[in-house]
C-alpha cells in the first residue's frame, strides 16, 4: 500500500510535517509566560472596556458603575471597578486601554512596559470622562529565571522568523496541491476504467 503512494506525495507530507514542527516551535517560543494584572477604576455608568497588547485585542468586557453617596445622603460621583489578569509573553509590550461609554466620547491611552519571564505586572487604570491615566504599580519586575532578555530577543525575532518559514512552506504546499492534484485525479480516472 505504501509503495503505491507517489514519491511527490511523500515530499508533500514531509514538507507539511516540517511546517507543523515550525509552528509548534513558534508556539512554544512565544508562549504567554508572564501576566498583566489590570486594575481599572472608572467613573461611567456603563462602558465597553477594551485592552490591546501590541495592537492585538486581548480583553474586552462591559463595565458598569454605581452612584456613591457622600455622607450616606448626598449623591456624589459614579464609581466602578474591574480587575483582570491577561497572559502575555515576556519582553517589551505596548498596552492600550480604551473605554467607550454609552453616553459620551471614548477615552483611551497607552503605556509600554517590560515583562520578565514568570512575573506579573500590575497596571493601574484611572478612567474618567476627561481621559484615561495609566501607571505601573510597584517597582520593576524581577525575573524568577536568568536570561530573560535573551528569551525576549528570541521571542521577538526568532519567533517571527519561524512563523514566516512555516507560512512559506504552507503556501508552497497549497500551490503544489492546487497544481498537481487535478492531474493526479485525471490520471487515476483514466487508469480505473481500463482495469
Amino acid at each position: 500500500m505504501f509503495a503505491r503512494v507517489p514519491s511527490k506525495a511523500w515530499v508533500v507530507l514531509g514538507l507539511f510535517l516540517v511546517a507543523a514542527a515550525f509552528m509548534a516551535v513558534h508556539t512554544a517560543v512565544t508562549s504567554a509566560d508572564a501576566s498583566l494584572h489590570l486594575k481599572v477604576q472608572h467613573g461611567f455608568r456603563s462602558a465597553q472596556l477594551s485592552v490591546w497588547v501590541d495592537g492585538r485585542s486581548t480583553f474586552s468586557t462591559r463595565v458598569s458603575g454605581s452612584t456613591k453617596k457622600r455622607f450616606g445622603l448626598i449623591p456624589d460621583a459614579v464609581q466602578g471597578s474591574v480587575a483582570q489578569t491577561i497572559p502575555v509573553s515576556s519582553g517589551n509590550h505596548e498596552v492600550r486601554v480604551r473605554l467607550e461609554p454609552n453616553d459620551g466620547s471614548p477615552v483611551e491611552d497607552s503605556i509600554s512596559g517590560e515583562f520578565a519571564s514568570h512575573t506579573e505586572r500590575d497596571l493601574s487604570v484611572l478612567a474618567r470622562r476627561s481621559g484615561v491615566s495609566l501607571s505601573w504599580q510597584g517597582g520593576s519586575p524581577t525575573a524568577s529565571t536568568t536570561g530573560s532578555s535573551g528569551s525576549g530577543w528570541l521571542g521577538r525575532y526568532a519567533g517571527s522568523l519561524l512563523l514566516t518559514i512555516a507560512g512559506s512552506i504552507m503556501s508552497a504546499l497549497t500551490g503544489y496541491a492546487i497544481r498537481e492534484l487535478p492531474g493526479h485525479i485525471r490520471g487515476r480516472q483514466n487508469i480505473e476504467p481500463k482495469a
